[in-house]
C-alpha cells in the first residue's frame, strides 16, 4: 500500500474514533434522537445530487439495510452516548458486531466457518462477558443492552448489504439519510421536543460543529475514502486497521472526554479486540487474492 494511501487510512481511523466523541458531545445539548435526524438531514442536503433511483428488485433490501445499518444502529448508539458519561465502553463494545456479523452469516447465509474463528468469536464474546463486570458499566446495563441491539442491527445490515448490487456507497449514504430521516423523525416527535430542542441549539455553535464532524467528516469522507480504498486493494488488507477506530476512541476519550477505564474495561476490551483480530486474519486467510465487494462499517 502505498505511503499516501495508508495515511488516508489512517485519517479515516482516527475521523470514526472522533466520531464519538463529537457525537457524546452534541447530545449533551440535543435529544439524541433528535440529534440523529439533524445528522442524517445535512447528510441528505449535502449528498442529494447524488440521489440515484434503484433497482425495482431491490428496493426492499435497500430499506431493510437503511433501517438496520441507519435508524435503528445510529438512534440506538447516540441514545446510548446520551445516557452514558464514558464513550470508552461504547466504543470497544460496538466492535462486537463482527462477530455478531459472522455468526449471523453462518445462520442467514450458510457460510462455514472452522474452530479457529469459533474461537475468535468465542474470545470477543467473552471480552464481552468481562466488561459487563466492570463497575462503570454494571451501573450503565440499559448502556450495555442498547449498544448490543445497535451491534446486532449493524451486523444485520451489513449480511443484507452483501446482497444489494448497482448501489454506489455514497449513494447508499443518500438514500440511508432519507429513509432513515422518517421513523426517526416520528420517534423524536413521539419521546422528544425537537421542535423545541433544536431552535435552542442555535446559540451553541459548538454543538452544529459536532454535527457537522459527525456527517461530514464521519459519514461523507471517512466512507467516501474508506470505499475509495478498498477499490484499489483487497479488503482484507484494509480491515484490520480498522481495529485502531476504538483504540483511538479510547484514547480520544481518557484525553478529552475524562474516561478512566478500569482494569475490566481494559481487558474485556482487549479480548473483543484480540476476537475480531483473529476473525479478520482468517477470513483473509482464507479467501482468495480477489478484491471482494464489500461496504465500509458505518461510524
Amino acid at each position: 500500500m502505498p505511503a499516501a494511501h495508508f495515511l488516508l487510512l489512517m485519517f479515516i481511523c482516527l475521523i470514526w474514533a472522533g466520531n464519538f466523541i463529537a457525537a457524546a458531545w452534541a447530545v449533551q445539548a440535543m435529544e439524541p434522537v433528535t440529534f440523529t435526524v439533524v445528522r442524517f438531514a445535512l447528510v441528505l442536503l449535502l449528498l442529494l445530487p447524488l440521489l440515484r433511483i434503484p433497482a425495482r428488485r431491490q428496493w426492499t433490501l435497500l430499506i431493510a439495510c437503511c433501517w438496520t445499518m441507519g435508524a435503528v444502529h445510529f438512534g440506538l448508539v447516540f441514545f446510548a452516548l446520551g445516557r452514558s458519561a464514558d464513550v470508552s465502553s461504547i466504543a470497544l463494545l460496538m466492535q462486537v458486531y463482527i462477530p455478531m456479523s459472522t455468526v449471523l452469516a453462518v445462520l442467514v447465509l450458510g457460510e462455514r466457518i472452522g474452530w479457529r474463528t469459533t474461537t475468535g468469536i468465542l474470545v470477543s464474546f467473552g471480552g464481552v462477558l468481562v466488561m459487563g463486570l466492570d463497575p462503570l458499566v454494571l451501573a450503565q446495563l440499559d448502556v450495555l443492552l442498547l449498544v448490543l441491539v445497535s451491534a446486532l442491527s449493524l451486523a444485520t445490515g451489513t449480511i443484507l448489504m452483501r446482497r444489494l448490487e448497482g448501489i454506489s456507497v455514497l449513494n447508499f449514504q443518500a438514500w440511508n439519510a432519507l429513509l432513515s430521516i422518517v421513523p426517526l423523525s416520528l420517534l423524536a416527535l413521539w419521546l422528544e421536543n425537537p421542535l423545541h430542542g433544536i431552535p435552542a441549539t442555535l446559540e451553541k455553535p459548538d454543538v452544529w460543529l459536532a454535527v457537522t464532524y459527525s456527517a461530514v467528516g464521519a459519514s461523507i469522507i471517512g466512507h467516501g475514502g474508506f470505499y475509495w480504498l478498498i477499490q484499489r486493494h483487497e479488503v482484507n488488507r484494509i480491515t484490520p486497521y480498522l481495529l485502531l477506530v476504538p483504540v483511538l476512541a479510547v484514547l480520544l476519550g481518557i484525553v478529552f472526554w475524562g474516561d478512566r477505564p478500569g482494569p475490566r474495561l481494559i481487558g474485556g476490551g482487549s479480548l473483543v479486540l484480540a476476537g475480531v483480530l483473529w476473525i479478520t486474519l482468517r477470513a483473509r486467510w482464507r479467501r482468495k487474492p480477489v478484491r471482494p465487494r464489500a461496504a465500509p462499517p458505518p461510524a
